[in-house]
Parts: C-alpha cells; sequence; structure tokens
C-alpha cells in the first residue's frame, strides 16, 4: 500500500510503506504495542513478496527479552530478514503477545519464500537511522517508522 494512508486512530491497525531514498521506509500502527510491531512485520514482508498462496509449513515462536521498544522492534524485524536470508522461510502470519517482564513473545508462521511472488526489493537488514517507535497519545495507540536497507 505504498503511500495511501490507512485509518489510524482508537482501535485502528495499519501498514503502510513510503518513499524514501534507495531504501525502504514502513510506517506502522496499532491499538497496542504489541499490534504495531506486527503490523511492521506485516508492511516488511508486503513491501518484497506477494505471499497469496504460499503454504505454511511451520511456526517459529521468538521470545524478545525486555529492552527498549524501539529495540524490541528491531530484533522482530531482524528475525524476519534472518528467515529469509538464511533459511530461506517467508513470514505468512505473525502473533505478538507480551512477555513476562515487558518483552514480547512473537509467533511467527513461515512458509517457503520461493512459493512467494516478488514484488519488490528484498531486505537486507533494519537500519537504525531515523528509527521511531512508541505510544501515540494524539490517536490513542501507537506508531512506528523504520528503514529497510534494500
Amino acid at each position: 500500500m505504498a503511500g495511501r494512508p490507512q485509518a489510524h486512530g482508537a482501535g485502528g491497525s495499519g501498514h503502510r510503506s513510503v518513499p524514501h531514498t534507495a531504501d525502504l521506509r514502513i510506517e506502522a500502527w496499532g491499538p497496542t504495542r504489541q499490534r504495531c510491531v506486527a503490523e511492521a512485520v506485516r508492511g516488511l514482508v508486503g513491501s518484497f513478496a506477494d505471499i497469496a498462496g504460499v503454504r505454511p509449513l511451520r511456526t517459529i515462536r521468538l521470545d524478545v527479552p525486555p529492552d527498549a521498544d524501539a529495540d524490541m522492534l528491531v530484533t522482530v524485524l531482524d528475525e524476519v530478514i534472518y528467515r529469509l536470508e538464511v533459511g530461506g522461510e517467508i513470514v505468512l502470519d505473525t502473533e505478538i503477545t507480551g512477555a513476562a517482564g515487558g518483552g514480547l513473545a512473537a509467533r511467527l508462521e513461515v512458509g517457503d519464500a520461493a512459493e512467494a511472488t516478488a514484488v519488490g526489493a528484498v531486505p537486507k537488514a533494519v537500519s537504525l537511522h531515523d528509527l521511531r517507535f512508541g505510544g501515540d497519545p494524539g490517536n490513542g495507540g501507537w506508531s512506528c517508522a523504520v528503514t529497510i536497507d534494500v
């Protein structure tokens, strides 16, 4: 959904990619921190692949220890990129929940990346430049913006 605004407000969630020189910029939002992270994952995957028709292979659980919110977001996005690069696995569905001590628990359903249709540049890394993630009191939820090196 390149550059097209999505519903953003109390209870709403979504994501979009926005123009960025030589890289990819993803904005995501949700009513909770966990939903915002899940939307960022959906935005990342949707930026480079059409996953319609990709069969689920397995579910991976990722426990993210408590840290700064932005660092936990990067950890989850890095895992998505790692799975793609090293295992040839593409994330099909994501569920993020809170974990003890303020961390996150991610459930990543993955499929064979070879079954996906390429629609954009494959991500290489999450950039820490202009990374933003936090509560968005004006909209009653959470939002993030992250640059992805492609």
